[in-house]
């Protein structure tokens, strides 16, 4: 690296320190209405069908995968 990058760098850093950017006003709590047997239900069951129905529809299916036509 030459001695010049860290001045280039330094300049084209520079405009973006200047931007003020809003922090965002997270604070972590306990839930005001703690979560149902019905919403844990259809949580776990969303995340069943779409992480492991797609590969488990491709293990079925391999042989038929494997076939040139």
């Amino acid at each position: 690296m030459s001695a010049l990058t860290p001045l280039l760098l330094r300049g084209l850093a520079g405009p973006a320190r200047r931007l003020l950017v809003p922090r965002a006003q997270v604070h972590s709590r306990p839930p005001r209405e703690p979560f149902g047997t019905t919403d844990v239900v259809v949580g776990l069951t969303a995340c069943f069908l779409c992480f492991l129905v797609p590969p488990g529809w491709v293990l079925a299916n391999l042989e038929s995968y494997k076939k040139r036509e």
